[in-house]
Formats: C-alpha cells, structure tokens, sequence
C-alpha cells in the first residue's frame, strides 16, 4: 500500500529531536512521499535541507503563507520570487488567506495571494491553498483568476458539499487531514457526497492530528488514519483509498519524467 502526504511541515521545530524516527514511522505505516509547503523565509533553509536529505521522498514548494503576510510582505515576496527564480519547485504554496487570527492585512493577503498565484501560472506549477475562515473569499478569487493552468490543492478542507462543489469547479483537488477523524466536524457527511477523484491525503504535522491523537503532535504516519477513516466512509478497502488518492497526488504534482521516475525509484 502507497501513501502520499501532501501536506507536512516535517522541518519545523517539533520534530527538531526525532525527526529520523518520525520519517521511519511513516515510511512502515506506507507513506512514501512527502510534500513540504513553503512558510516564510525563517523556515525556507529548514525546509530544504530536509528536501536535501531525502531527495527521493520529499519535495519542497516555495510561496508566502498568509499567516506571515505582515506590513513587510513585499520583502517575503521578493525572497519568494528569488526562489523560484534559481530552481524547480513541486508546485506554489502554502498560500491562501487566513482570517481567522488577524484580518489586519486582510488586502495584503490578498495581494500577495494574486501574485503568486500568477507566478504559478507562469511556471505551469500547480498551487497548494491555505483558507482558514475565508473559503468563499479564495473561491472568489480563483473565479476572477481562472485559468487551465490553475491548479492545485484546497489544504485542509473541511467544509460542506456546496464549497466543495465550488472548488471542484474552480479545477482544484480537496486536501482532507485529521478533521475528517472528528465526531463532531460533519467531514464524513461531505465526504459521502464527493467523488474519489477530487480528494487527495495529507496530516499538516505537527498541526491537526487525527483521532485518537487529536491534540497532540501530529506526524505523516497517522495519515493512514485518515485513509482508513475514508475507507469507511466509502466503504471501500484502504488499499484501494490509498491507490486512488496517490494518483490523484501524482497528477496534481508530477510535471516531468523526472519527477516520475523519482517517485517510482522511492517505491
């Protein structure tokens, strides 16, 4: 059985003093990739040092996520588009809007968000989208912005059949982690409603940890939590959730015959 997480902040801090065991344990549970999305420049050398020490597992994204979008945007976008400049990256993210903590920079998110979105565009790359709290506000957008070349991931989505319905119309895959694990989320009943197809997996670890671990740390290997939380849902077996929703990763992410032989090597 293939896993594929396609969204996990492996470098940051918390897996500082166990982050080897921690590759370990997802590489037993079946997970074989890992896409790493981009924060801001404090965690871009961490990101890609790990890319670096597992280059036939990991790959790294570059963008700005909303989150860190403050008065010197300008100067982290910059240091974005420098990346870009100099190397390939899997795909433009995490980026998005997130008005859940702070709307000051409400139109700054919005801008940075446009920006990179026209960067990924340009680079035929897809991207992967942060929506805390402004799911119709980024839907909205991607309308005003659609393109063929428009592509990507809602990370972490855990809305209802009518969002997710407008974000398959908007040519994006939905991004389903640990929430899909909670009693009271209502995710199951979305998920009974959407096709296979548009669904990829992944843990944004050390964040949202599946049951019974909620409120923990969370790591790659507990996807398989959640693909044998959509395996019930479906009533399907998790091989076959896990065969599906890799190949919907793939298509997503892989661009080049490289990238393709890179993932086969990692089997």
């Amino acid at each position: 059985m293939q896993l594929i997480d396609t969204h996990t902040h492996l470098y940051v801090q918390q897996f500082e003093n166990d982050r080897a065991a921690t590759f370990e344990r997802a590489i037993a549970a079946g997970v074989e990739k890992f896409y790493l999305p981009a924060i801001d420049s404090e965690t871009h050398e961490a990101m890609l040092a790990l890319e670096a020490e597992y280059p036939e597992r990991c790959l790294a994204m570059m963008g700005l996520h909303p989150c860190s979008v403050k008065a010197d945007y300008e100067k982290e976008l910059k240091i974005v588009e420098d990346w870009i400049g100099k190397r390939h990256f899997c795909a433009i993210g995490e980026i998005g809007i997130d008005l859940h903590w702070d709307t000051t920079f409400f139109e700054e998110q919005k801008e940075a968000f446009i920006r990179q979105i026209n960067w990924a565009k340009d680079l035929d790359v897809p991207i992967v989208i942060h929506s805390r709290k402004s799911t119709w506000e980024v839907i909205e957008i991607l309308r005003a912005e659609k393109s063929a070349k428009l592509r990507g991931i809602f990370h972490c989505f855990g809305g209802t059949v009518e969002e997710a319905q407008a974000i398959i119309d908007c040519g994006f895959h939905l991004g389903i982690g640990g929430v899909l694990t909670f009693k009271k989320s209502g995710l199951d009943k979305t998920m009974e409603a959407i096709d296979l197809e548009y669904i990829v997996l992944e843990t944004d670890s050390p964040y949202l940890a599946p049951s019974p671990y909620r409120g923990k740390r969370n790591e790659s290997a507990y996807v398989k939590l959640v693909a044998e939380k959509l395996a019930c849902i479906k009533k399907m077996d998790i091989s076959e959730i896990a065969r599906i929703t890799s190949e919907n990763a793939q298509k997503i992410f892989v661009d080049s015959t490289k990238e393709a032989l890179l993932f086969g090597k990692a089997r």
